[in-house]
């Protein structure tokens, strides 16, 4: 069975840089052929987002919960994500992402707000109970040409903190009714 990734940019123009910044990295990140991609575009959603309640937007987000792995991406606006990203995540309950890896990715004019990904988006998608692998990956738009290199690096980071994870869940000890957390 295939790997199920989802990508969720917040950029309000369709089609954009920081789309194909979380396209390359999911390229880069996991072996062709081993998954499928959903790419959610949230320009393409606008008449709905801020619909409540909308069986169209519910129906994204559930598509998002389903996923393995999710890359949620933006462009930097005052310094974090996008209120488009943010209406997206807002519809999701109390552990809404939970079983999701998540990876925050912001893109920006320059390093100002490098921070962003990490201080900013993967607090929320740890709140919302995601696991996210690493601090998050901020691409300069201005480096549209170095794109390839400098997402095989961010890349090879995830690989390897996921790879530690993978080697932390082996060893750990089954859950069973007995030790099963109590809701």
């Amino acid at each position: 069975m295939a790997l199920k990734a989802t990508i969720v940019v917040g950029n309000p123009k369709p089609r954009s840089r920081t789309l194909k910044v979380a396209e390359t990295l999911v390229e880069k990140l996991l072996v062709e052929g081993s998954y499928e991609l959903e790419v959610i575009d949230l320009a393409d959603h606008t008449a709905e987002i801020f619909a409540w309640p909308s069986e169209e937007m519910a129906a994204l987000n559930a598509r998002v919960a389903e996923s393995d792995l999710a890359v949620f991406a933006s462009p930097t606006y005052k310094a974090t994500y996008t209120g488009l990203l943010k209406a997206f995540l807002d519809r999701y309950p109390a552990n809404g992402l939970s079983g999701v890896t998540a990876i925050p990715v912001l893109t920006g004019a320059d390093l100002t707000h490098s921070m962003g990904p990490t201080v900013n988006l993967a607090p929320l998608l740890v709140e919302l109970g995601a696991t996210v692998p690493g601090r998050g990956f901020y691409f300069v738009a201005g480096q549209m040409d170095r794109l390839d290199e400098i997402v095989e690096t961010a890349a090879q980071e995830y690989i390897a903190n996921l790879g530690r994870l993978a080697a932390v869940a082996g060893a750990t000890r089954s859950l069973t009714p007995a030790s099963a957390p109590v809701s």
